[in-house]
């Protein structure tokens, strides 16, 4: 789990934004994916153990900025693997994924070699 961030926003409301990843282990080449909650919803990552099995409900939305897209990935429920699927709490079919929770902060605490292929 990243740190959690807050701020004020133009109309003087609070926020909290959490970022999460998971990574899929199930895959010659497994990937890993950072995912973010925001608001009330980011209180039930810290209910999370690494290596639990969840799904996540998210949305998918890019935007550009100065001539750059940047594509977020906005999760809006966690359950864990096994229990009641994520429920339609919007109007639209959400994307899906049932992977393993990583807590990967302490292998990026560590520092030393970036070991990305590019």
């Amino acid at each position: 789990m990243q740190p959690e961030q807050t701020g004020t926003g133009k109309n003087g409301t609070n926020w909290v934004k959490q970022n999460f990843i998971i990574e899929t282990p199930h895959e010659q080449y497994p990937k890993k994916v950072c995912f973010t909650m925001w608001g009330d919803k980011a209180q039930i990552l810290k209910t999370l153990n690494p290596g639990t099995q969840i799904n996540v409900a998210f949305d998918v939305e890019s935007r550009e900025y100065q001539g750059k897209w940047y594509t977020d990935l906005k999760a809006w429920k966690i359950a864990a693997a096994g229990s009641a699927s994520p429920g339609q709490e919007q109007d639209h079919q959400p994307f899906e994924s049932s992977q393993p929770y990583t807590d990967l902060s302490a292998a990026a605490d560590a520092g030393g070699k970036d070991d990305l292929p590019f």
